[in-house]
């Protein structure tokens, strides 16, 4: 049975090939095309690269964001084969989720075979929730960012909700924010976990000006604390999108863990609440 989702799909409200926002929704604002964060489809990555590439190219996505799986960042594909799937698909790896390891120089060096442009440290490198740990850890993004750089790569991170706790009476993830180079560390805002967090990201858009030019933009359950479909959680959705340029977005990743359905079915689901907004 087609549900309305599959008729908004079919019927052209938005194209394969073709997702950006109408030019009249959100006024003074950048167009922007939506890019997907490849964890949301793990499981079909690790079972069949290539044929889920073909199936997020199919329902137009342009830009993906890969992450770790048992198969290493290229989900047991090459960073040369990756590229060259990629372009035959008409897709850009535009960025990728890694860790700051003992393996990054070899990370780094992948990164520029594939063709990337930023890699993004996917969780806090080392362990210690407190004000002391999180101005060593910028210590090392910095580093980081300027190793990156010198390879033409940009270097960021990815916030869940922890990094809102607060030390001392300063929130962990402001700690992380002033202390290092916005030159070298590029902040990717999951937009859910921090509403989960209790945080508004408008506020960080104010005291942390262009600072975040790449966004999760994630839906979240707030009971749940876990992902869902756009428009069925907690997030404002509009007021985001209204909002991209003190953020200094770039780039927009759509991101689910958790699904209704099919990962598939639910980023169609969300690409077509994108575009009725």
């Amino acid at each position: 049975m087609k549900t309305r989702r599959d008729f908004l799909i079919q019927s052209g409200v938005f194209t394969a090939g073709s997702l950006l926002l109408p030019s009249c929704m959100f006024a003074n604002e950048p167009i922007r095309k939506f890019g997907v964060q490849l964890y949301s489809f793990r499981d079909a990555m690790d079972q069949d690269a290539v044929g889920t590439l073909r199936q997020i190219a199919s329902i137009g996505f342009k830009e993906i964001e890969s992450a770790g799986s048992s198969k290493g960042y290229y989900y047991g594909l090459s960073p040369l084969e990756m590229k060259k799937v990629c372009d035959d698909l008409g897709m850009n790896l535009k960025s990728g989720h890694v860790r700051l390891d003992e393996k990054w120089q070899k990370t780094m060096e992948d990164a520029v075979t594939s063709g990337q442009e930023y890699l993004i440290c996917s969780s806090m490198p080392s362990n210690g929730q407190t004000a002391d740990n999180y101005k060593k850890v910028a210590e090392e993004f910095n580093k980081a960012g300027e190793q990156c750089k010198k390879l033409g790569l940009k270097f960021g991170y990815h916030n869940h909700e922890y990094e809102f706790e607060s030390d001392k009476g300063q929130v962990l993830y402001d700690i992380l924010l002033d202390h290092t180079d916005p030159d070298l560390v590029h902040m990717e805002l999951d937009l859910g976990w921090v509403i989960v967090a209790g945080k508004d990201p408008l506020d960080y858009f104010a005291k942390y000006p262009s600072r975040f030019p790449l966004w999760h933009l994630k839906d979240m359950d707030m009971t749940k604390k876990e992902s869902t479909e756009f428009g069925k959680g907690g997030l404002d959705i509009r007021k985001m999108m209204e909002n991209q340029k003190a953020s200094g977005l770039q780039h927009i990743f759509i991101e689910q863990e958790e699904y209704t359905s099919t990962p598939l079915e639910s980023m169609k689901e969300n690409l077509a609440f994108l575009s009725k907004l």
